[in-house]
């Protein structure tokens, strides 16, 4: 029995540690769900934005250099443009958890 405890006491943190992981890396992919449906409701020429901002820091990145002056001005960083259609999603995948049901948009027909 005393085996048993000194086992259990010395893997407990390893398996707490894995299972943290486990539920980090779950969420993470759960989050890329959320943010796919978010985009696929907001409108497309907020989604074309989005995707030249995203091509634009790629390839300053790629290049390591900074964006403009007169680029960086015109950024406006703090506008949370995908935040109201991702809490909206979340809402909605809460709400068909507490029902029980399958969401809407990854039912599959028969």
């Amino acid at each position: 029995m005393a085996a048993k405890q000194a086992l259990q006491k010395a893997f407990d943190p390893i398996w707490n540690w894995a299972s943290r992981r486990y539920q980090a890396a779950v969420a993470k992919e759960l989050k890329k769900y959320d943010i796919k449906e978010a985009l696929s409701r907001l409108p497309q020429e907020e989604v074309d934005l989005r995707n030249q901002r995203l091509k634009r820091a790629m390839d300053y990145s790629m290049k390591h250099q900074y964006l403009p002056k007169e680029l960086q001005a015109k950024q406006t960083p703090y506008e949370p443009y995908l935040q109201d259609a991702l809490q909206l999603v979340k809402e909605e995948r809460r709400e068909h958890a507490e029902l029980g049901s399958d969401l809407p948009y990854t039912r599959s027909l028969p």
